[in-house]
This record gives C-alpha cells, structure tokens and sequence, in this order.
C-alpha cells in the first residue's frame, strides 16, 4: 500500500526516518526547486488512513537536508539554502532552538554520528568546507577543507568514531579524520560530480557513491585502485544512494531518471526491483532501520512516504 501527503508549493528535497519512532519521518522540503523562496520542515507519521501531519515550520530559505538527532527523539537538525543549521525540538511549535550560521553558502547535507558515546553532526556546503559541530550548534568544533567543488554529502560511519566520508562535484569521495581533522583518503571516484555516498552498515571498509554520470560504484577502502562493483541500470545522475541495515549487500538508489532502484551487487548487478512509470523525479530515499519493511522517498514537487513492502524490495510514492 502507497502512501502519498502532498504539500502546496513547496519541493522535496530530503526525507529521514526516526530512529526512536516507527512510521514518523522528517522531511526537508523548498519553494521554487530551492533556487528562491522559502522552506519548510514536515513532520509526518504514516497511520492506517494515511500520513498525518504532526508538525511543520516554516524557514525563511531553502531546506535541503535533514537529520534526526540519534539521542532524543524529538530533536532533529535541518541545513538551509541560507548558510545555516536549525535544531528543531518537535515539543516547539514556533522557531528553532539554536540557529547557526557559518557556512557562507548553502548547506546540502547533515548527518548526526551513530557510533557508541559520540554525539557530533557534520554539515556539508557548497561553499566546499565540512564542519563538524557539537549536538547544541554552539560553534563548529572543526572546519574541513580539501574538496575542490560543492560537497553535495557528508555521511558519518557507523563503525569509526570521529570518521565521515564526503562526496563532491569534484568527483572525488574522502574519508575524514576528525580528530586528527585530516582526510586519511582521497578517490578519484567519477569523472562527474558525485551527488552521494553512504558506508554499509555491516563492514567499516564498504562505501558506495552515486554519481551525475548515471552509476554506482561500491568501494573497498583498503584497495581503492578500481571499485568493487560498479552499477549502471539508472540513464540519468544518481541523486541518492543508501545500504540497507538489514542486509549486508542490498543498495537502494533513486534518479533523476524517475526511478528508485534496489540492488545485490555481490553477484553481480542483478537487479532486485526497479520502480519506474512516475512524473516526478526522486530525489532523497532513506531504509528505516527500525521497521525492515519500511522504506520512504521523496520527490522533487511533493513528499512521499512510506509503503509496507518485503524488504527485498524499494517503493516509491
């Protein structure tokens, strides 16, 4: 069963999964395709009628990324056409709790860290910098630079403290130290921007990209000479890849080709499920890692979420 909740006027651009609640996911959504206008920020939660609006605030630009805080379940961390990151508490029906703004462009892509007795958020610009931040956003403890082109994502690993990989226009996909605050490594990844990347959730040596020049390739860090796999089955630029947390080798993957595709690259490319016929195109998916059947996705003019299907398969809106 497809569940669909549409917002007027406003443009998806990320959707993320509670890691506390099942059924409740936080989307990131913009006026004009995020080039002008303002943003909003959902919080929906799917019931057997449909989706339900629990909360919503309104941001005076572009919301393109949004993370759910991985101690409280009711804190989640959003990053603005404006430069800036909100932490927003969904107890708080008016305005964020902290605003800040250090990034001199847009900010594309937040995480906050999953490892064991570490609670950090990384943020990544178009202005070519990381910053790494304490959970309250006082002040970023370190800024990054190394990437020659906008970072389009940044995605802490779920196995290495103080350990972020980052994906660039530059074609490059680096893994950061972030207490030496250092990149311990560079890959040449593409020869096109890289829009995303993501670790497995079963192996510290495992990342995937998904890149403008339709394919994605899944890494072995400790040799990083050629990729392990390397998918093609999408015709246009990957906007997001993401591993299950279920099983060890499935990749989900959306396009601007108006599919969401799941993969086993293990044995090859064999494709599990491709979801396609759709007027709009994909642009953010993310696997529940509460709920194994629980996937949601999001479209670029409206917000979707979040079929009941095997977990051998993706869905879409």
């Amino acid at each position: 069963m497809v569940k669909v909740f549409r917002c007027a006027a406003r443009h998806g651009y990320a959707v993320e999964v509670s890691p506390f609640i099942p059924n409740r996911v936080a989307c990131a959504a913009s006026q004009y395709y995020g080039i002008a206008g303002c943003g909003s920020l959902l919080v929906l939660d799917e019931t057997e009628s449909g989706l339900s609006l629990i909360r919503s605030w309104q941001w005076g630009d572009g919301l393109f990324d949004v993370a759910w805080s991985e101690s409280n379940e009711h804190v989640m961390v959003a990053g603005g056409g404006d430069g800036s990151l909100q932490l927003w508490d969904t107890a708080n029906h008016t305005a964020p709790l902290r605003v800040a703004k250090e990034h001199t462009q847009e900010v594309y892509s937040v995480d906050w860290s999953q490892t064991r007795g570490e609670n950090l958020v990384v943020s990544g610009s178009w202005d070519q910098t990381a910053k790494v931040w304490d959970p309250a956003l006082n002040q970023s403890l370190i800024t990054l630079r190394g990437h020659e082109g906008v970072i389009y994502s940044t995605i802490w690993s779920p196995h290495i403290s103080g350990c972020f990989a980052s994906a660039s226009g530059d074609g490059t996909l680096r893994v950061w130290d972030v207490k030496g605050g250092v990149c311990r490594l560079a890959v040449p990844a593409h020869n096109a921007e890289i829009l995303s990347c993501d670790w497995c959730k079963y192996d510290q040596n495992i990342v995937a990209t998904g890149s403008v020049d339709c394919s994605m390739c899944v890494w072995d860090l400790r040799n990083v000479r050629q990729p392990v796999n390397q998918l093609r089955g999408h015709t246009y630029a990957i906007r997001r890849v993401k591993f299950s947390p279920f099983t060890k080798s499935l990749l989900a993957s959306c396009s601007y080709d108006f599919t969401v595709r799941s993969e086993e690259p293990k044995c090859g490319a064999s494709l599990t499920e491709r979801m396609d016929g759709r007027s709009e195109i994909t642009c953010s998916l993310r696997l529940s890692s509460i709920i194994h059947t629980c996937v949601a996705s999001q479209l670029i003019d409206r917000l979707s979420d979040v079929p009941q299907v095997p977990h051998t398969h993706t869905a879409v809106d």
